[in-house]
């Protein structure tokens, strides 16, 4: 029955954290759909004839393509399911771009060359360069670093409040990442900000993530690691992507070690965490 082969597929993806709640409600919508015509393997002509029946253009690429995903995965089991054509019912506006894996002194080049951002002297410059050392050294995504507030930092951690799906969770933190953050704190309470966000610009709340972006592109080309206009490179939602391998070099080929968050997370924020080590973010006080 396919829709057996909905809750197995299904399954796998939740073990591995994710809801899936929206894919798996569209393939077991397929799966009913075949079912009454018998189907016992996926055919191409009824998922095509299925899709067509989508309220939009929009969703029936949505569900074409989450079926044909699903239809790879059982043909790799038995060849008798058919996999239809990948753009069948057209493509996404923009590909995903290329992850652009940044090492370690990239980083601290982007990070050293916050500290010039204008104004000078003003708290930005310093938001900035922690920001991008925390993303690098955490592999936490820019809406949840922005989203912390100074109440966040404990003993025990950063307390992630706003993750993927609502989700909250305690992050550890090494040593040199902790120093950095409360040497940030030591600057914003000399400017003067005593707001409830982590991260202030001059406005006394935090940067929209829009602004972190384009921060981030403008500073990759003036260190060089970008072109000018829309020569692809390295974006913000790298420094996230670096974080993963670093963390998957760290098992050392273990595959156990792959399973465990714990000891491959640690390992890799000592090995990034260097660059916060010995120096300080204050500059032009």
């Amino acid at each position: 029955m396919l829709s057996n082969d909905v809750t197995r597929y299904v399954a796998v993806y939740q073990a591995l954290g994710l809801s899936f709640s929206e894919q798996s409600r569209t393939l077991h919508l397929y799966a009913r759909y075949a079912e009454a015509y018998a189907d016992r393997f996926t055919l191409v002509s009824r998922i095509r004839d299925w899709c067509a029946t989508a309220s939009s253009p929009i969703r029936a690429r949505s569900c074409y393509d989450t079926v044909r995903r699903f239809c790879v995965f059982l043909n790799a089991e038995n060849p008798r399911h058919e996999i239809p054509p990948a753009g069948a019912f057209g493509r996404g506006k923009r590909p995903r771009p290329a992850p652009h894996l940044l090492d370690l002194q990239q980083i601290r080049s982007i990070m050293d060359a916050a500290l010039d951002l204008p104004p000078k002297g003003s708290i930005r410059p310093y938001t900035y360069r922690l920001l991008f050392g925390l993303l690098a050294a955490t592999g936490l995504r820019i809406s949840e670093a922005l989203g912390l507030q100074r109440g966040d930092i404990t003993e025990d951690g950063l307390v992630v409040r706003h993750g993927k799906f609502g989700k909250s969770r305690l992050l550890p933190i090494h040593a040199t990442t902790r120093e950095a953050l409360n040497e940030y704190l030591a600057v914003r309470a000399r400017l003067g900000f005593d707001g409830d966000d982590l991260f202030v610009v001059t406005t006394g709340r935090a940067p929209h993530k829009v602004t972190a972006h384009i921060t981030f592109v403008k500073l990759a080309r003036q260190v060089g690691l970008r072109g000018p206009g829309r020569t692809p490179g390295p974006r913000l939602h790298d420094l996230r992507h670096s974080f993963a391998v670093r963390s998957l070099e760290a098992c050392a080929h273990d595959r156990q070690a792959v399973g465990v968050a714990g000891p491959r997370f640690e390992s890799s924020q000592q090995n990034v965490s260097w660059f916060f080590r010995g120096t300080s973010p204050r500059r032009d006080l």
